[in-house]
């Protein structure tokens, strides 16, 4: 069995491949439990966001795991080999802590990628894909994002792509101060814009979202308004910039609905960013006179400038990665612990069994109940005094650890 990371990312693939393998989060419990149940993987889980689409997996075959994702996407065999990113063991281990630590994001340093690598793990506990190896993994991956935030000053004054969007609005309207924004769904994104475009000058905040329980409760933080979804058509004439953030499978605003928004505008442009993967705006509006359009990956160039400012503190923690990573494979390499502490918990029970044999004509004849009694007593002992060291060594499994190394040598599976 090898750890084997395989998928699509901005670096890899546009934003018209990456939506065509997303995973909304109805899908998700299917396709792991299809992985699973069809033999592709032993462990796994799905890291989808609008920036990537990556299953961490521990399975012996990578490429029956690729032709199974294409199968379950509905996707001919290796139509997107040449974007797809298919890493083993130590690569594999190295690329998913480089992606906890927010290294591998369009905006290197932002904070959205940890709590959306750790809903997907979550997510794939409470289905019951992950065992020992990925636990393991994934448990290390947060602790090494937490050293390079702690080590680094990778997050300093870390941005979002929802910030991002709002700089790419400052630029194409020179200044924000009195223009009308909606946003077009109310999750953590939306919020985080609301934010920024009320901090740069937004004079007016509209709220769309399918449930619009949650509009209001993000309208009434913002001191915005909460729109109804279905009168979307009539209040977008409103809206001078549109922030597009939801997790619907398609376009949500269509080419045709923006040629009515525009003549209801008397052809004053308007500005739409579609932060969501798969894309909820139609493309094809930016072929419309006065509509500008763009998409996650449009944000990339606003975010260059961001890198550069960071890249110092980007290679501290580059090298904080590499040696984690390495010290995780390593101890994958010296076999399950688990056998390890098998063989230690058998040594020290016959340790016990032995010294309860010495002493047994001392004892004289036991009744039936009288040896089920010193099983269980001794049984208790052999836990007691395992139970202290075994936390210990658990604990320090992912790390360097001298006294587990120790355990290592001595217990090793090999001594069966």
């Amino acid at each position: 069995m090898s750890i084997v990371l395989l998928g699509i990312n901005h670096h890899t693939a546009p934003v018209e491949v990456r939506e065509q393998l997303a995973f909304t989060e109805a899908e998700l419990p299917d396709a792991l439990q299809a992985m699973i149940q069809n033999q592709a993987a032993q462990e796994c889980l799905i890291v989808s966001t609008c920036n990537r689409v990556e299953v961490i997996a521990e399975t012996a075959d990578a490429n029956q795991l690729r032709d199974f994702v294409y199968e379950l996407k509905r996707l001919p065999l290796n139509c997107f080999n040449s974007h797809l990113l298919q890493l083993t063991d130590a690569e594999a281990i190295k690329h998913t802590f480089r992606v906890a630590s927010s290294l591998d994001s369009m905006i290197v340093g932002e904070p959205q990628i940890l709590g959306q690598v750790k809903d997907a793990f979550h997510a794939a506990q409470t289905i019951g894909t992950v065992g020992h190896t990925l636990t393991r993994l994934m448990n290390r991956a947060f602790a090494v994002a937490k050293k390079v935030r702690n080590e680094t000053g990778i997050a300093a004054n870390a941005v979002s792509i929802s910030y991002v969007a709002v700089e790419l609005a400052r630029k194409v309207f020179d200044t924000l101060d009195g223009t009308t924004v909606m946003l077009l769904g109310a999750g953590e994104m939306a919020e985080l814009a609301a934010k920024h475009f009320i901090t740069n000058g937004a004079k007016k905040l509209l709220i769309a979202n399918r449930t619009y329980e949650k509009a209001q409760t993000l309208a009434t933080e913002m001191n915005g308004e909460a729109v109804p979804f279905e009168t979307l058509d009539k209040r977008l004439a409103e809206a001078d910039i549109v922030l597009c953030s939801t997790g619907a499978t398609h376009h949500l605003i269509t080419s045709k609905q923006i040629e009515q928004v525009l003549e209801n505008r008397r052809y004053r442009p308007i500005f739409l960013i579609d932060i969501s993967v798969p894309r909820n705006i139609d493309p094809a509006i930016s072929h419309l006179d006065n509509a500008f359009v763009f998409d996650i990956d449009d944000l990339e160039a606003v975010a260059e400038a961001n890198l550069q400012e960071r890249q110092r503190e980007a290679e501290r923690a580059e090298l904080i990665v590499s040696a984690e990573a390495e010290r995780f494979a390593a101890s994958l390499a010296e076999g399950n612990l688990n056998q390890v502490i098998g063989v230690f918990r058998r040594e020290v029970h016959q340790l016990a069994t032995a010294e309860l044999e010495r002493t047994r004509k001392r004892l004289g004849q036991l009744t039936p109940e009288q040896e089920d009694a010193i099983q269980i007593m001794l049984n208790s002992i052999v836990n007691k005094f395992t139970h202290p060291i075994i936390k210990q060594l658990r604990e320090s499994e992912d790390g360097h650890s001298p006294y587990l190394e120790a355990f290592r040598e001595f217990y090793h599976q090999d001594k069966e």
